[in-house]
């Protein structure tokens, strides 16, 4: 009778044991709760609207204790916004992001279903491995949420912001003739004036390398589509780019003359991504990290090649898919929200055999999206942890989760962390996801939802947050507050 009633009571407080451990937080220490500063965020909503042209310290350089670079402001300060009023700057932000992962969603749909793009659809009219630095700065006053980077292009060398995006491989920008152009601040990029650009054959392992590609009288053409609509097509060529104080010859790099798109005053964009065409693999780095500052902010940051991760970084797993290697995927094992993991499988983040799902970190995304089930479990225990706070009516585009915190100066509110494989938690900072839609005082829950199984974490939740990628051992490395 008592072995029958123990081995009961046995079966119990295992089964019991086993599903309190399962939603048990990692041996790491997390905080249930943190502080938002309202007041201090609706003040920056009044600075991005009024930031004015500042062209004295564009060229201005300053040494560091690695590598010399070139210190500037936020593309908002140097060149003025469009928009009158905060509201409408972030409906903006936020419909050019609704794009950004469009594109990013079709071009992995694209490789899982082995769809190949061999031809134009756009047809055109007539060193060794050391630390460098370039300034990194948001751009987000331009009406869309990708950061820019500094660089010099040709010899002699002529500055341009590129856009900055771990989303794409080929490094491109705008080129005189140009049949088509979308506007841009600064005037074209004429290859005539520099005696290190040079055009690539058709024969060239970098133009082999291209998704799209055509030849044209021995002259190796590319294409760009990023699913959203934009486009770039031009001559694939080499050129000379000056990061910070370094020269680099023979960079690949599209010389677009006929371009399309929501790149927003940008010359061009420069490729971070994980492909043999991007920069990083061009400069033969093993290493290279950013640190995205405020959106609404005139402060600047660096990207740098060659550094290592800091000894303090909140290290995670670095994934890869088979089927695309652009993407950075990151090993997330969940999400706590004020220090209770989101009950959801650990497979709502991990990527299938046929190479959907997962979770990739992205610069050029701005909202960080999730599956819908866990976007919904997310918002539900965010909501439940701030039943104090007054609801706003409605919601503002992607966001159904806004407050009206106009009467507040401070709130607490549920803190949130991602969990990596290996037990690393990355706890974000309040103004990462409770963000100002407005000047009045409305703030949303900054993520939104997917149908798609692959998740995004957007530069949002990244800023403030040095973001190191140690290509060579597989680790991404979170600092914070090493801008």
């Amino acid at each position: 009778m008592c072995s029958h009633r123990c081995f009961l009571i046995l079966i119990f407080f295992l089964a019991s044991h086993s599903s309190v451990t399962s939603r048990n937080l990692p041996k790491t220490s997390v905080t249930t709760s943190t502080i938002l500063n309202v007041a201090d965020s609706i003040d920056k909503t009044k600075g991005p609207t009024s930031f004015q042209l500042n062209q004295q310290e564009e060229q201005s350089y300053y040494h560091s204790s690695t590598s010399f670079t070139l210190q500037l402001h936020s593309r908002a300060s140097v060149r003025g916004t469009e928009h009158t009023d905060y509201n409408s700057l972030t409906l903006a932000r936020l419909h050019r992001d609704t794009a950004r992962v469009k594109s990013l969603m079709s071009r992995l749909n694209q490789a899982i279903n082995n769809i190949s793009k061999p031809h134009l659809k756009h047809t055109m009219h007539t060193t060794e491995q050391e630390e460098i630095e370039a300034p990194l700065i948001s751009g987000t006053t331009q009406g869309s949420g990708e950061y820019f980077t500094r660089v010099g292009i040709g010899n002699p060398a002529r500055e341009v912001y590129m856009v900055l995006d771990t989303g794409s491989d080929v490094n491109w920008l705008q080129c005189a003739p140009c049949a088509e152009c979308y506007h841009q601040t600064e005037p074209i990029f004429e290859p005539t004036s520099s005696s290190s650009y040079t055009t690539l054959p058709c024969d060239a392992p970098q133009c082999k390398a291209l998704e799209a590609s055509q030849c044209r009288n021995d002259t190796c053409l590319y294409e760009v589509s990023y699913g959203d609509g934009s486009f770039t097509v031009g001559d694939f060529a080499t050129e000379t780019f000056t990061i910070g104080s370094t020269s680099v010859d023979n960079v690949a790099v599209g010389c677009g003359h006929r371009n399309e798109g929501l790149f927003v005053g940008a010359a061009g964009l420069l490729g971070l991504g994980g492909g043999l065409l991007a920069l990083p693999s061009q400069l033969d780095t093993t290493s290279f990290s950013y640190c995205l500052v405020d959106r609404d902010s005139d402060s600047s940051s660096t990207v740098e090649f060659g550094t290592d991760l800091p000894s303090d970084a909140v290290v995670a797993p670095l994934l890869r898919n088979h089927l695309l290697d652009t993407f950075y995927y990151v090993g997330l094992a969940g999400i706590s929200v004020g220090g209770e993991m989101l009950d959801v499988p650990a497979t709502a983040f991990e990527m299938d055999e046929s190479g959907g799902g997962g979770v990739i970190i992205d610069s050029g995304t701005a909202v960080t999206r999730l599956q819908t089930r866990v976007y919904d479990s997310l918002r539900d225990a965010f909501v439940r942890g701030t039943t104090d706070l007054e609801r706003a009516a409605g919601g503002v585009a992607m966001f159904d989760t806004c407050y009206d915190l106009s009467s507040k100066t401070t709130i607490e509110v549920p803190a949130v962390a991602f969990h990596f494989s290996g037990g690393n938690v990355l706890a974000l900072p309040a103004k990462n996801y409770m963000i100002p839609v407005d000047t009045v005082g409305t703030f949303c829950l900054a993520f939104a939802p997917t149908a798609s199984s692959l998740a995004i974490i957007g530069n949002v939740q990244q800023q403030g947050t040095r973001v190191g990628f140690d290509l060579a051992n597989s680790l991404i490395g979170f600092s914070t507050n090493k801008c």
